[in-house]
């Protein structure tokens, strides 16, 4: 085999070229390179183009041999160049909404595209098309159509509920014991909707109830507050319940208040609820003392705590239902006010709120509002300790195709549905 080595072939005369001949085969080895600085014709392609990676926002005329990506945020067409045997024009929606702008491909001319002289319509969300102009029977033929319902981390939505812990109830001595705590209230109750992504981390932060009060005139001691929070989301926080006044004392304020204590005029007022402030409201207020022995109750999630009155101690304030698990729990009611006389009783609002105490004529404790509803614990009069508040409790419900199943803290994992819920009774984390 002979080999000629010349850095150029020109034709000896005109301006064709010819390489070998018919049933010659060339060969270009392995590593070679050749480059295209002119137009080529008659290689044909084998399926492919080469992608302009700028996306098209708008009208444009398509050039053979380029591939396309589409970000429409109104329709718009793409307009075939004319037609010769082999060349190849693709189109993929980079924004995937073509079901929502079709987009428009328009022949040249009278040109068809499969057989059919009029324009060719791409309506499926990640749709992704090939057209190689054939002949002038089909003219441009599609011959690879494709829906990408691959989009990487697909957000996902997720509802939560953020209960912070309830604030204790307050307990109160004086002249014949003749006074009450006020009762606890309930810790803030707030409710949200988000889309989450994979990957992400949601934090979870679950607070405690204020810690009972043991027998002397002292204030009821606040809850906790509870959270979510993590990359890519609203962070929410519940407010920790106000803690019950001792005697003659306003209750404290939280995410809902605490009662005011009983005592002599002038009477002791409910603390103010959903502090700080959110829209909707996450509390209610705590009611006002009497100054006849009988105390103000604690705020709830779904109603303000009564007040005392000359006859009778204040009952809790109502808590709030959610079917957040599958059913309707109520949950973050509002602690019962103490008195003095315990043939007087008064309640601890729905919810899990605890019932007052007192001291004539039989000491009672304040009973504690129930662990992880949030709700406030009950006060008391001389001689007894206060109901403590109960524990918060974060929830957060996801769809099952969607879950994880990467948690810490143990919460516990249930199903309602086509949804998964996780009931976080102490603080801990979900990855979605």
């Amino acid at each position: 085999m002979s080999e000629v080595k010349v850095n150029k072939i020109s034709p000896r005369s005109g301006t064709g070229l010819q390489l070998g001949d018919s049933g010659d085969t060339i060969t270009i080895p392995s590593g070679a390179t050749i480059t295209n600085n002119g137009t080529q014709t008659g290689f044909g392609r084998t399926g492919t183009v080469d992608w302009v990676t700028t996306p098209k926002t708008s009208t444009f005329t398509a050039v053979s041999g380029e591939g396309y990506f589409i970000n429409q945020s109104s329709q718009i067409t793409a307009n075939l160049p004319a037609g010769s045997a082999g060349a190849i024009v693709s189109f993929s929606d980079y924004a995937r909404n073509f079901a929502t702008y079709n987009f428009t491909i328009s022949p040249n001319g009278s040109e068809k595209i499969g057989g059919i002289a009029g324009n060719a319509t791409l309506g499926v969300d990640g749709q992704a098309a090939t057209f190689v102009y054939v002949d002038s029977t089909k003219g441009w033929v599609n011959i690879q159509n494709a829906e990408d319902t691959e989009t990487g981390a697909i957000p996902y939505s997720a509802d939560f509920l953020v209960i912070a812990g309830g604030g204790s109830g307050g307990t109160a001595s004086g002249a014949g014991n003749s006074e009450g705590g006020g009762g606890g209230g309930a810790g803030g109750y707030r409710t949200s909707t988000q889309s989450i992504t994979p990957g992400n981390t949601v934090t979870v932060t679950v607070g405690d109830g204020g810690a009972a009060i043991s027998p002397s005139n002292t204030q009821g001691n606040s809850g906790t507050d509870s959270s979510i929070s993590g990359t890519g989301y609203t962070t929410i926080t519940s407010a920790g319940g106000g803690g019950g006044g001792k005697s003659t004392t306003a209750g404290s304020a939280g995410g809902s208040g605490g009662g005011g204590g009983a005592g002599p005029s002038p009477f002791a007022a409910g603390g103010a609820g959903d502090t700080p402030s959110t829209t909707p409201a996450q509390g209610n207020n705590g009611g006002a003392g009497s100054d006849n022995s009988r105390a103000g109750a604690g705020g709830g999630a779904g109603g303000a705590g009564n007040a005392g009155s000359p006859s009778n101690p204040g009952n809790g304030g109502a808590g709030a239902a959610s079917s957040i698990t599958g059913s309707s729990v109520t949950r973050a009611g509002g602690g019962g006010g103490g008195n003095y006389d315990t043939t007087i009783a008064s309640s601890g609002g729905s919810g899990g709120g605890g019932a007052g105490g007192g001291a004539a004529p039989s000491a009672t404790p304040g009973v504690a509002g129930t662990t992880n509803t949030g709700s406030g614990g009950g006060g008391t009069s001389n001689n007894n300790a206060s109901g403590a508040g109960g524990k918060g409790v974060v929830i957060i419900s996801v769809p099952t195709a969607s879950y994880s199943s990467t948690t810490t803290g143990s919460p516990t994992v249930t199903t309602s549905g086509s949804n998964t819920i996780m009931q976080f009774n102490s603080s801990g984390s979900y990855t979605a």
